[in-house]
């Protein structure tokens, strides 16, 4: 008897009773959001901090910044070809994060740099209204 063909069983059961949808309102609480981020705010800045280890191209990575909103694509990816898993604890795999920011930012100052798998994107309050959605290129810092 394999539990995990009973519990795929049971899902199959659940989606077809309640629509294939219905897990989507529970992912954030069965496997956390990946990246992993911090916010931190000032009267006039906003310091994110983004965790995406093990980032090697970061034309893979994509950072894009609208108005009130911070939005993080990409991918990451851990090489697992060392055998069968025993213990997986790191998240991993393509991820899409939108953030809804506390003010609205400017457009054309914004800072991103990565070091040590993390994503650092310094961000500054917005006065006037208008604003537009913007890629922003992430620098790597080199290790001191």
């Amino acid at each position: 008897m394999d539990p995990f063909q009973q519990m795929s069983d049971w899902k199959k059961n659940m989606d077809h009773f309640f629509g294939d949808s219905f897990w989507n309102e529970f992912e954030g609480l069965i496997k956390p959001t990946i990246p992993q981020i911090n916010i931190y705010q000032t009267d006039h800045e906003l310091f994110c901090i983004a965790s995406v280890p093990g980032l090697s191209d970061l034309e893979k990575l994509d950072v894009y910044v609208d108005y009130t909103t911070l939005e993080l694509k990409g991918s990451i990816d851990i090489d697992h070809s060392y055998g069968t898993v025993v213990k997986e604890e790191i998240l991993h795999g393509v991820f899409e994060r939108k953030i809804t920011l506390p003010f609205p930012v400017r457009s054309d100052k914004i800072k991103a740099t990565y070091k040590n798998g993390l994503v650092y994107i310094q961000l500054h309050r917005l006065i006037s209204e208008t604003s537009r959605k913007n890629r922003v290129h992430v620098h790597v810092l080199e290790n001191s």
